[in-house]
């Protein structure tokens, strides 16, 4: 089937084609539409183009909604996709989140607390409201999940699974999660997608921080692990890097929480929850604008023969402005 925006358009210019000329016949009868002006209202000449366009819009509509899109559902479960937001988490696997040196007693390795501070933002935020999608780094990044509704799959891979075997030995490549982030949420809908990265920041590089693409609106960094004492691994003391974090929070232009004794406060979920809130009409999919059309189009072509006959002419046929009427009733001398 040819698309209806092109079927709209031969419906505009038929209907302009149709307005020359109805104005051809009109410019041989101006004597007697509108007197000795011969001509109507200004506003009128925007009537062809209105007109036109209004055709054009509701045809576009009506053929939209009969062949374009899909019907929707009310029932309790249907959702439309495009009303989701997303949330893409970038989650630290190396073995160093495996030390135990987190939480407020110190008694948490840092991947359990990292899980308790992500329930915890999980359930005071509408997480039904969002898709997840989990990207796993360590020496290299790999997605886990993209795009899940199912709270059991997120807490599974939340759980205590060894992902750290999936990945070659190496230092921690915490940018390499980033780019994977950015490369799955790429084509997504702009300030659609929330952005938080668990890490304990342990050898982050000061450069090479990867660009964001616009689907993203807000960004959180949460550290976990001791930032002063720290715990010996691989013949090296790791601690939480709390400036890296920092820095690269705001290189995000996101913000940076320690998670290590506190949860996330709800200010500052509110700030990256709805930095890109969608609007009243960032939800709409085509079937909403189709409708818009076509009730737009439909009023228009109802409404102007009205206008014009109520406002488009002074011109009172059968009656001579400025001249005394006689009264039939009146006598004569």
């Amino acid at each position: 089937m040819v698309a209806p925006i092109w079927i709209a358009l031969g419906v505009a210019l038929l209907a302009l084609l149709g307005e020359w000329l109805h104005l051809t016949r009109l410019r041989r009868m101006g004597w007697l539409l509108f007197g000795a002006r011969q001509r109507p209202e200004a506003w009128t000449m925007a009537v062809p183009w209105l007109r036109a366009a209004a055709a054009g819009a509701a045809a576009w509509g009506l053929l939209t909604l009969l062949y374009g899109v899909a019907p929707k559902l009310h029932g309790q479960k249907a959702k439309p996709t495009d009303e989701y937001r997303h949330l893409v988490l970038v989650l630290d696997v190396s073995p160093s989140m495996r030390l135990v040196d987190a939480g407020p007693d110190g008694k948490q390795s840092r991947l359990h607390r990292g899980r308790d501070v992500l329930n915890s933002i999980f359930s005071r935020v509408a997480i039904g409201n969002y898709k997840v999608s989990v990207v796993a780094t360590y020496s290299g990044a790999m997605p886990v999940v993209i795009d899940t509704t199912d709270a059991e799959v997120l807490q599974n891979v939340l759980g205590d699974l060894p992902m750290h075997h999936a990945f070659r030995r190496g230092e921690t490549r915490l940018f390499d999660g980033l780019e994977e982030a950015a490369r799955i949420a790429k084509d997504w809908k702009k300030d659609s997608t929330t952005l938080i990265v668990l890490s304990d920041g342990d050898t982050l590089p000061p450069t090479g921080m990867p660009k964001l693409p616009i689907s993203f609106a807000g960004a959180l960094v949460v550290g976990v692990g001791d930032p002063v004492t720290g715990s010996f691994i691989d013949g090296r003391q790791s601690r939480q890097d709390v400036s890296a974090l920092r820095q690269m929070a705001v290189r995000l232009n996101g913000t940076y929480h320690d998670g290590n004794q506190r949860q996330v406060a709800s200010t500052v979920l509110k700030d990256i929850t709805s930095g890109g809130s969608l609007g009243p009409t960032d939800h709409w999919t085509q079937r909403e604008y189709a409708l818009l059309a076509s009730f737009l189009g439909a009023a228009l072509l109802a409404l102007i023969p009205l206008l014009l006959h109520l406002l488009g002419t002074r011109h009172l046929p059968g009656k001579r402005q400025g001249v005394p009427q006689l009264d039939p009733n009146r006598r004569t001398a």
